[in-house]
Protein backbone atom coordinates (compact mmCIF):
# COMPACT_ATOMS: atom_id res chain seq x y z
CA UNK A 1 0.00 0.00 0.00
CA UNK A 2 1.55 3.60 -0.86
CA UNK A 3 0.04 6.97 0.15
CA UNK A 4 1.11 9.97 -1.51
CA UNK A 5 -0.47 12.58 0.65
CA UNK A 6 1.71 14.50 2.26
CA UNK A 7 1.94 15.19 6.40
CA UNK A 8 0.93 18.88 6.49
CA UNK A 9 0.27 19.49 10.18
CA UNK A 10 2.64 21.54 12.17
CA UNK A 11 2.76 21.14 15.98
CA UNK A 12 5.52 22.14 18.63
CA UNK A 13 8.34 19.25 19.24
CA UNK A 14 6.89 16.60 21.77
CA UNK A 15 8.08 15.39 25.22
CA UNK A 16 9.66 11.97 24.89
CA UNK A 17 6.47 10.33 26.28
CA UNK A 18 4.84 11.88 23.42
CA UNK A 19 1.42 11.55 25.37
CA UNK A 20 -1.50 13.53 23.54
CA UNK A 21 0.86 14.96 20.92
CA UNK A 22 0.73 14.38 17.00
CA UNK A 23 3.29 12.00 16.28
CA UNK A 24 4.89 10.20 13.18
CA UNK A 25 6.00 6.84 13.56
CA UNK A 26 8.50 5.70 11.29
CA UNK A 27 9.02 1.68 11.12
CA UNK A 28 10.49 -0.59 8.95
CA UNK A 29 6.94 -2.61 8.57
CA UNK A 30 3.23 -2.39 9.47
CA UNK A 31 1.14 -5.64 9.50
CA UNK A 32 -2.15 -3.66 9.09
CA UNK A 33 -4.71 -6.59 8.86
CA UNK A 34 -7.52 -4.77 6.72
CA UNK A 35 -4.81 -3.34 3.93
CA UNK A 36 -2.03 -6.17 3.62
CA UNK A 37 1.96 -5.16 4.51
CA UNK A 38 3.02 -1.46 4.67
CA UNK A 39 6.90 -1.58 4.13
CA UNK A 40 8.75 1.31 5.44
CA UNK A 41 5.70 2.66 6.73
CA UNK A 42 4.90 6.28 8.43
CA UNK A 43 2.16 6.27 10.55
CA UNK A 44 0.45 9.62 11.67
CA UNK A 45 -1.42 9.79 15.38
CA UNK A 46 -3.66 12.38 16.22
CA UNK A 47 -5.68 13.21 19.07
CA UNK A 48 -5.55 9.74 20.06
CA UNK A 49 -6.36 8.18 16.47
CA UNK A 50 -4.53 6.47 13.52
CA UNK A 51 -4.92 9.72 10.50
CA UNK A 52 -2.74 8.36 7.81
CA UNK A 53 -0.57 5.34 7.27
CA UNK A 54 1.14 4.72 3.71
CA UNK A 55 4.49 3.75 3.03
CA UNK A 56 7.68 6.65 2.78
CA UNK A 57 5.42 9.48 3.58
CA UNK A 58 7.08 12.38 3.81
CA UNK A 59 6.85 14.52 7.31
CA UNK A 60 6.68 18.26 7.40
CA UNK A 61 8.68 19.90 9.49
CA UNK A 62 7.85 20.57 12.94
CA UNK A 63 5.83 16.96 13.42
CA UNK A 64 7.51 15.02 16.43
CA UNK A 65 9.15 11.61 14.70
CA UNK A 66 9.79 8.29 16.75
CA UNK A 67 12.27 6.50 14.18
CA UNK A 68 12.52 2.88 14.47
CA UNK A 69 13.44 1.14 11.52
CA UNK A 70 14.21 -2.21 13.16
CA UNK A 71 10.54 -2.23 14.55
CA UNK A 72 7.50 -4.12 12.96
CA UNK A 73 4.16 -2.51 14.27
CA UNK A 74 0.62 -4.18 14.03
CA UNK A 75 -2.74 -3.57 15.91
CA UNK A 76 -3.47 -3.81 19.62
CA UNK A 77 -4.59 -7.53 20.48
CA UNK A 78 -8.31 -8.19 20.85
CA UNK A 79 -9.17 -10.86 23.88
CA UNK A 80 -12.87 -11.16 23.06
CA UNK A 81 -13.62 -13.65 25.55
CA UNK A 82 -12.36 -12.85 28.91
CA UNK A 83 -13.02 -12.74 32.69
CA UNK A 84 -10.30 -10.54 33.95
CA UNK A 85 -10.79 -8.01 36.57
CA UNK A 86 -14.17 -10.30 37.67
CA UNK A 87 -15.22 -12.25 40.46
CA UNK A 88 -18.29 -13.15 40.44
CA UNK A 89 -20.05 -17.07 39.94
CA UNK A 90 -22.74 -17.49 37.95
CA UNK A 91 -24.82 -20.74 37.53
CA UNK A 92 -27.03 -22.80 34.78
CA UNK A 93 -30.05 -20.77 34.68
CA UNK A 94 -31.24 -18.59 31.74
CA UNK A 95 -29.91 -14.78 32.61
CA UNK A 96 -29.72 -12.93 29.29
CA UNK A 97 -30.35 -9.77 30.93
CA UNK A 98 -27.30 -9.78 33.16
CA UNK A 99 -24.69 -7.53 32.06
CA UNK A 100 -20.97 -7.93 32.52
CA UNK A 101 -21.05 -4.07 32.97
CA UNK A 102 -22.06 -4.35 36.74
CA UNK A 103 -19.06 -6.05 37.68
CA UNK A 104 -16.86 -3.78 35.92
CA UNK A 105 -13.50 -2.85 38.68
CA UNK A 106 -11.57 -0.49 37.23
CA UNK A 107 -8.85 -0.50 39.63
CA UNK A 108 -8.07 -4.29 38.96
CA UNK A 109 -4.14 -4.21 38.76
CA UNK A 110 -4.78 -7.15 35.82
CA UNK A 111 -5.71 -4.38 33.46
CA UNK A 112 -2.49 -2.50 33.54
CA UNK A 113 -0.76 -5.96 33.51
CA UNK A 114 -2.46 -6.70 30.63
CA UNK A 115 -1.94 -4.08 28.14
CA UNK A 116 2.15 -4.65 28.82
CA UNK A 117 1.53 -8.13 27.36
CA UNK A 118 0.12 -5.84 23.62
CA UNK A 119 -3.66 -6.60 24.37
CA UNK A 120 -5.20 -3.31 23.92
CA UNK A 121 -9.19 -4.52 24.19
CA UNK A 122 -11.04 -7.01 26.08
CA UNK A 123 -14.75 -8.22 26.16
CA UNK A 124 -15.79 -9.45 29.04
CA UNK A 125 -18.55 -11.66 29.54
CA UNK A 126 -20.96 -12.79 32.56
CA UNK A 127 -20.05 -16.22 34.35
CA UNK A 128 -22.35 -18.95 34.09
CA UNK A 129 -22.51 -22.10 32.78
CA UNK A 130 -26.16 -21.30 30.76
CA UNK A 131 -27.71 -18.61 28.92
CA UNK A 132 -25.25 -16.36 31.54
CA UNK A 133 -25.80 -13.00 30.06
CA UNK A 134 -24.53 -9.92 27.97
CA UNK A 135 -21.21 -8.91 27.21
CA UNK A 136 -18.89 -5.45 27.74
CA UNK A 137 -15.94 -4.36 25.71
CA UNK A 138 -13.60 -2.03 27.53
CA UNK A 139 -9.73 -0.51 26.88
CA UNK A 140 -8.10 -1.87 30.03
CA UNK A 141 -6.98 1.66 31.41
CA UNK A 142 -9.28 4.19 32.84
CA UNK A 143 -10.24 5.55 36.12
CA UNK A 144 -14.03 5.09 35.54
CA UNK A 145 -16.27 2.39 34.34
CA UNK A 146 -17.71 5.24 31.76
CA UNK A 147 -13.87 5.89 30.62
CA UNK A 148 -12.98 2.38 29.94
CA UNK A 149 -16.00 1.36 28.13
CA UNK A 150 -16.22 0.92 24.13
CA UNK A 151 -19.58 -1.07 23.66
CA UNK A 152 -22.02 -2.50 26.32
CA UNK A 153 -24.40 -5.95 25.48
CA UNK A 154 -22.54 -6.81 21.85
CA UNK A 155 -23.09 -10.75 22.32
CA UNK A 156 -24.98 -12.85 24.82
CA UNK A 157 -22.52 -15.81 26.31
CA UNK A 158 -24.57 -19.34 26.03
CA UNK A 159 -23.42 -22.69 26.52
CA UNK A 160 -24.90 -25.23 25.19
CA UNK A 161 -24.47 -28.98 25.71
CA UNK A 162 -26.01 -32.29 24.25
CA UNK A 163 -28.31 -32.65 26.81
CA UNK A 164 -31.81 -31.51 26.99
CA UNK A 165 -31.87 -28.80 30.05
CA UNK A 166 -29.30 -27.06 27.43
CA UNK A 167 -32.06 -27.60 24.38
CA UNK A 168 -34.91 -26.66 25.84
CA UNK A 169 -33.63 -23.25 26.84
CA UNK A 170 -33.02 -22.37 23.83
CA UNK A 171 -36.62 -23.67 22.59
CA UNK A 172 -38.10 -21.84 25.42
CA UNK A 173 -37.16 -19.11 24.39
CA UNK A 174 -38.02 -19.01 20.88
CA UNK A 175 -41.48 -20.26 22.04
CA UNK A 176 -41.59 -16.81 24.40
CA UNK A 177 -40.74 -15.13 21.22
CA UNK A 178 -43.85 -16.16 19.46
CA UNK A 179 -45.55 -15.63 22.35
CA UNK A 180 -44.63 -12.07 21.90
CA UNK A 181 -45.12 -11.92 18.19
CA UNK A 182 -48.91 -12.97 18.37
CA UNK A 183 -48.96 -10.62 21.21
CA UNK A 184 -48.21 -7.66 18.86
CA UNK A 185 -50.27 -8.61 15.99
CA UNK A 186 -53.44 -8.76 18.54
CA UNK A 187 -51.86 -5.12 19.67
CA UNK A 188 -52.06 -4.20 16.29
CA UNK A 189 -55.45 -5.49 15.47
CA UNK A 190 -57.15 -3.71 18.50
CA UNK A 191 -55.16 -0.16 17.42
CA UNK A 192 -56.72 -0.38 13.51
CA UNK A 193 -59.65 -1.56 15.60
CA UNK A 194 -59.73 1.53 17.93
CA UNK A 195 -58.68 3.85 15.23
CA UNK A 196 -60.72 3.02 12.61
CA UNK A 197 -63.78 3.68 14.82
CA UNK A 198 -62.01 7.00 15.94
CA UNK A 199 -62.82 10.22 14.48
CA UNK A 200 -61.31 12.22 11.99
CA UNK A 201 -60.14 14.52 14.41
CA UNK A 202 -58.58 11.49 16.17
CA UNK A 203 -56.57 10.50 13.37
CA UNK A 204 -55.34 14.37 12.51
CA UNK A 205 -53.68 14.32 16.14
CA UNK A 206 -52.26 11.26 15.05
CA UNK A 207 -50.62 11.61 12.17
CA UNK A 208 -49.47 14.64 14.02
CA UNK A 209 -47.78 12.76 16.82
CA UNK A 210 -46.45 10.38 14.27
CA UNK A 211 -44.79 12.90 12.42
CA UNK A 212 -43.28 14.54 15.72
CA UNK A 213 -42.03 11.28 16.62
CA UNK A 214 -40.14 11.07 13.00
CA UNK A 215 -38.14 14.72 13.79
CA UNK A 216 -36.25 12.97 16.63
CA UNK A 217 -36.76 8.90 15.79
CA UNK A 218 -33.43 7.64 13.72
CA UNK A 219 -35.32 4.88 12.84
CA UNK A 220 -38.36 7.00 11.56
CA UNK A 221 -35.43 9.27 10.07
CA UNK A 222 -34.07 5.96 7.83
CA UNK A 223 -37.62 4.36 7.05
CA UNK A 224 -38.16 8.42 5.71
CA UNK A 225 -35.60 8.59 3.46
CA UNK A 226 -36.36 4.78 1.73
CA UNK A 227 -39.74 5.75 1.52
CA UNK A 228 -39.55 4.45 -2.24
CA UNK A 229 -39.33 1.16 -1.04
CA UNK A 230 -42.10 1.44 1.44
CA UNK A 231 -44.72 4.08 1.60
CA UNK A 232 -46.17 2.59 4.24
CA UNK A 233 -46.97 5.74 6.88
CA UNK A 234 -45.94 5.75 10.98
CA UNK A 235 -49.10 5.65 11.95
CA UNK A 236 -48.08 5.67 15.61
CA UNK A 237 -48.67 2.12 16.94
CA UNK A 238 -46.06 1.05 19.37
CA UNK A 239 -45.72 -2.55 20.08
CA UNK A 240 -45.99 -3.96 23.40
CA UNK A 241 -42.67 -3.92 25.77
CA UNK A 242 -40.98 -7.18 25.92
CA UNK A 243 -40.26 -7.94 29.36
CA UNK A 244 -36.38 -7.69 29.99
CA UNK A 245 -35.29 -11.60 29.83
CA UNK A 246 -37.36 -11.66 26.39
CA UNK A 247 -35.35 -8.36 24.91
CA UNK A 248 -31.77 -9.90 24.17
CA UNK A 249 -33.83 -12.47 21.98
CA UNK A 250 -35.64 -10.27 19.80
CA UNK A 251 -32.29 -8.07 19.30
CA UNK A 252 -30.28 -11.49 18.19
CA UNK A 253 -33.18 -12.25 15.97
CA UNK A 254 -32.55 -8.76 13.92
CA UNK A 255 -29.02 -9.10 14.48
CA UNK A 256 -28.54 -5.97 17.07
CA UNK A 257 -27.00 -8.37 19.51
CA UNK A 258 -25.05 -11.72 18.91
CA UNK A 259 -25.14 -15.15 21.18
CA UNK A 260 -21.95 -16.14 21.35
CA UNK A 261 -22.35 -19.64 21.69
CA UNK A 262 -20.11 -22.11 23.27
CA UNK A 263 -19.72 -25.72 23.11
CA UNK A 264 -17.39 -28.90 23.28
CA UNK A 265 -17.66 -31.62 20.65
CA UNK A 266 -19.62 -32.20 17.45
CA UNK A 267 -22.83 -33.20 19.64
CA UNK A 268 -23.49 -30.09 20.92
CA UNK A 269 -23.71 -28.68 17.32
CA UNK A 270 -26.00 -30.62 16.00
CA UNK A 271 -28.37 -30.30 19.50
CA UNK A 272 -28.08 -26.46 18.89
CA UNK A 273 -28.95 -26.69 15.29
CA UNK A 274 -31.78 -28.63 16.10
CA UNK A 275 -33.00 -26.21 18.98
CA UNK A 276 -32.88 -23.73 16.49
CA UNK A 277 -34.80 -25.32 13.65
CA UNK A 278 -35.73 -22.54 11.27
CA UNK A 279 -35.60 -19.84 13.74
CA UNK A 280 -33.50 -16.32 13.13
CA UNK A 281 -30.64 -16.15 15.84
CA UNK A 282 -27.51 -14.16 15.04
CA UNK A 283 -24.48 -16.07 16.37
CA UNK A 284 -20.71 -16.68 16.66
CA UNK A 285 -19.23 -19.61 17.93
CA UNK A 286 -16.90 -20.51 21.18
CA UNK A 287 -15.37 -24.08 20.29
CA UNK A 288 -13.64 -25.33 23.13
CA UNK A 289 -10.49 -26.93 21.99
CA UNK A 290 -10.10 -30.31 24.08
CA UNK A 291 -7.03 -32.67 23.64
CA UNK A 292 -9.06 -34.66 21.80
CA UNK A 293 -11.81 -32.90 20.43
CA UNK A 294 -14.14 -34.25 18.03
CA UNK A 295 -15.74 -31.11 16.42
CA UNK A 296 -13.74 -31.60 12.82
CA UNK A 297 -16.81 -33.46 12.49
CA UNK A 298 -18.60 -30.87 11.72
CA UNK A 299 -16.91 -28.31 10.39
CA UNK A 300 -18.37 -29.10 6.57
CA UNK A 301 -20.29 -31.47 4.90
CA UNK A 302 -17.26 -33.11 3.61
CA UNK A 303 -16.44 -34.26 6.84
CA UNK A 304 -19.88 -34.59 8.87
CA UNK A 305 -21.64 -37.86 6.65
CA UNK A 306 -24.58 -36.31 7.39
CA UNK A 307 -25.38 -34.22 4.04
CA UNK A 308 -25.73 -31.14 6.24
CA UNK A 309 -24.12 -27.93 6.96
CA UNK A 310 -21.80 -27.34 8.69
CA UNK A 311 -19.59 -24.44 11.10
CA UNK A 312 -17.44 -23.87 7.93
CA UNK A 313 -20.23 -23.89 5.41
CA UNK A 314 -22.22 -21.43 7.34
CA UNK A 315 -19.18 -19.31 7.09
CA UNK A 316 -19.10 -18.65 11.47
CA UNK A 317 -16.88 -16.95 13.23
CA UNK A 318 -15.01 -19.58 15.89
CA UNK A 319 -13.56 -18.82 19.12
CA UNK A 320 -10.65 -20.77 20.07
CA UNK A 321 -7.93 -21.22 22.24
CA UNK A 322 -4.83 -21.61 19.59
CA UNK A 323 -4.15 -25.59 20.70
CA UNK A 324 -2.86 -28.05 18.42
CA UNK A 325 -5.13 -31.62 19.20
CA UNK A 326 -5.24 -35.00 18.78
CA UNK A 327 -7.70 -37.14 16.62
CA UNK A 328 -10.14 -38.86 18.82
CA UNK A 329 -8.74 -42.61 20.35
CA UNK A 330 -5.01 -41.84 18.07
CA UNK A 331 -2.27 -39.99 18.85
CA UNK A 332 -2.68 -38.22 15.52
CA UNK A 333 -1.89 -34.38 15.73
CA UNK A 334 -4.73 -32.20 14.63
CA UNK A 335 -4.56 -28.48 13.75
CA UNK A 336 -8.35 -27.37 14.20
CA UNK A 337 -7.84 -23.94 14.02
CA UNK A 338 -6.03 -24.77 10.68
CA UNK A 339 -8.68 -26.85 9.47
CA UNK A 340 -11.70 -24.32 10.31
CA UNK A 341 -9.70 -21.96 8.64
CA UNK A 342 -9.79 -24.17 5.34
CA UNK A 343 -13.39 -24.95 5.78
CA UNK A 344 -14.66 -21.51 5.66
CA UNK A 345 -15.18 -20.28 9.13
CA UNK A 346 -13.10 -17.46 10.38
CA UNK A 347 -11.13 -18.64 13.31
CA UNK A 348 -11.29 -16.05 16.48
CA UNK A 349 -8.28 -16.56 18.85
CA UNK A 350 -8.02 -16.15 22.79
CA UNK A 351 -5.52 -17.28 25.14
CA UNK A 352 -5.45 -20.92 26.39
CA UNK A 353 -6.89 -20.06 29.69
CA UNK A 354 -8.01 -16.36 31.50
CA UNK A 355 -4.34 -16.13 33.56
CA UNK A 356 -2.34 -13.24 32.71
CA UNK A 357 0.19 -15.55 32.32
CA UNK A 358 -1.67 -17.03 29.46
CA UNK A 359 -1.74 -13.66 27.93
CA UNK A 360 1.72 -13.15 27.84
CA UNK A 361 2.20 -16.56 25.84
CA UNK A 362 -0.64 -15.79 23.69
CA UNK A 363 1.39 -14.45 20.72
CA UNK A 364 3.53 -17.52 21.51
CA UNK A 365 1.27 -20.00 21.32
CA UNK A 366 -0.55 -18.47 18.57
CA UNK A 367 3.11 -18.83 16.74
CA UNK A 368 2.91 -22.97 17.34
CA UNK A 369 -0.37 -23.19 15.21
CA UNK A 370 1.50 -20.77 12.58
CA UNK A 371 4.54 -23.58 12.54
CA UNK A 372 1.48 -26.12 12.21
CA UNK A 373 0.29 -24.50 9.02
CA UNK A 374 -1.84 -21.98 9.95
CA UNK A 375 -1.10 -19.03 8.02
CA UNK A 376 0.17 -16.32 9.32
CA UNK A 377 -1.94 -13.21 8.16
CA UNK A 378 -4.75 -15.25 9.57
CA UNK A 379 -3.53 -15.68 12.98
CA UNK A 380 -2.61 -12.11 13.67
CA UNK A 381 -6.04 -11.26 12.31
CA UNK A 382 -7.39 -13.66 14.50
CA UNK A 383 -6.11 -11.92 17.05
CA UNK A 384 -6.94 -8.41 16.26
CA UNK A 385 -9.92 -7.86 13.48
CA UNK A 386 -12.08 -10.79 13.66
CA UNK A 387 -11.88 -11.08 17.49
CA UNK A 388 -12.74 -6.90 17.38
CA UNK A 389 -16.11 -8.02 14.88
CA UNK A 390 -17.18 -10.50 17.67
CA UNK A 391 -16.49 -7.87 20.48
CA UNK A 392 -18.79 -5.40 18.28
CA UNK A 393 -16.07 -3.10 17.69
CA UNK A 394 -14.53 -3.42 14.48
CA UNK A 395 -14.94 0.07 13.48
CA UNK A 396 -12.44 1.30 16.43
CA UNK A 397 -10.10 -1.11 16.80
CA UNK A 398 -8.65 -4.08 15.27
CA UNK A 399 -6.48 -2.75 12.29
CA UNK A 400 -4.22 0.07 11.32
CA UNK A 401 -6.03 2.29 8.99
CA UNK A 402 -7.22 5.79 9.60
CA UNK A 403 -9.93 6.60 11.86
CA UNK A 404 -9.33 4.20 13.83
CA UNK A 405 -7.88 4.13 17.62
CA UNK A 406 -4.29 4.28 18.07
CA UNK A 407 -3.80 0.91 19.59
CA UNK A 408 -0.53 -0.28 18.16
CA UNK A 409 1.82 -3.11 19.99
CA UNK A 410 5.02 -2.47 18.33
CA UNK A 411 7.44 -5.49 18.09
CA UNK A 412 10.97 -6.02 17.57
CA UNK A 413 10.46 -8.43 14.76
CA UNK A 414 7.57 -11.06 13.33
CA UNK A 415 4.44 -11.32 14.96
CA UNK A 416 5.20 -14.95 15.53
CA UNK A 417 9.01 -15.58 15.51
CA UNK A 418 9.66 -17.13 18.82
CA UNK A 419 12.47 -14.78 19.66
CA UNK A 420 10.58 -11.38 19.01
CA UNK A 421 9.86 -9.46 21.69
CA UNK A 422 7.45 -6.59 22.33
CA UNK A 423 9.06 -3.29 22.59
CA UNK A 424 6.37 -1.07 23.35
CA UNK A 425 2.30 -0.34 23.04
CA UNK A 426 0.66 2.24 22.26
CA UNK A 427 -3.53 2.79 23.81
CA UNK A 428 -5.32 5.64 22.43
CA UNK A 429 -2.05 7.38 21.38
CA UNK A 430 -0.06 6.82 24.06
CA UNK A 431 2.91 4.77 24.91
CA UNK A 432 1.89 2.94 28.01
CA UNK A 433 4.65 0.24 27.73
CA UNK A 434 7.99 0.60 26.96
CA UNK A 435 10.97 2.89 26.87
CA UNK A 436 10.24 5.20 23.97
CA UNK A 437 12.58 8.60 23.43
CA UNK A 438 12.68 10.90 20.42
Amino acid sequence: MKTCTTIALAVALAAPSFAGETLAIRVGRAETVSHGVVEHAVILVEDGKIAIVGEDLPVEHGIPVLDRPEWTVVPGFVNCYSRLGCDSEGGDDNSPDVKAIDELWPKSPAYKEVVEHGVTTLALYPAGNGISGQSVTIRPLGATAEEMVLKDGQYVKMVVRSDSPSKRRITDAFKKVAEYDEKVVKAREKFDKDKKGGSKKDEKADDKKSDEKKAFDPAAQEAKSDDKKDEKKDDGFVPPQPDEKLRPWLEMRVGAKRGLVAMSQASDWLHFQDALGKNELAYDLRLVLQRESDLYYVFDKKTNELDVDGIGDKKLRCVVEPTLTVAAGTLRTRNLPHELHRSGAKVVFIPRNDSLGDHQQWRSNVGEVVSAGLPADVALRAMTLEAAEVAGVADLVGSIEKGKHANLVFLTGAPFEASTKIAAVMLDGEFVHGEVNQ
